[in-house]
């Protein structure tokens, strides 16, 4: 076991609503980074993910969904927290626009049974 396999972290969510509160919640910091949200194909798997590094390891909040995602970004409301896949940034003061950044390769080795 490599020594950054070692300080990561998977935490799997229930459901893609779950993980996407991780953002909302940190984009309401003073000292906020908006999350990407990255997708990548993984032992058959569509695997929607935000790679986080803290001090003293990294933490791979990831969901798996059904389909690739279509769209290019994810439309969240910061106020109800619904969210929906979009084309484009759209003008809503309401909402935050979450890019999905589709990955061929990674290095993360997800928990998944196969």
């Amino acid at each position: 076991m490599s020594q950054s396999e070692w300080f990561t972290t998977y935490l799997e969510y229930e459901n893609l609503n779950e993980m996407l509160n991780v953002i909302l919640y940190t984009s309401q910091s003073f000292m906020a980074i908006l999350a990407q949200l990255y997708h990548i194909t993984y032992h058959d798997k569509e695997i929607l993910f935000i790679h986080t590094g803290l001090v003293g390891g990294i933490v791979a909040h990831y969901n798996i969904i059904n389909e690739k995602p279509n769209k290019k970004f994810v439309e969240l409301n910061k106020m109800t927290s619904c969210y929906g896949f979009v084309d484009a940034v759209g003008t809503n003061p309401q909402c935050i626009y979450i890019p999905i950044v589709r990955l061929i390769k990674s290095t993360l080795r997800f928990p998944i049974v196969t």
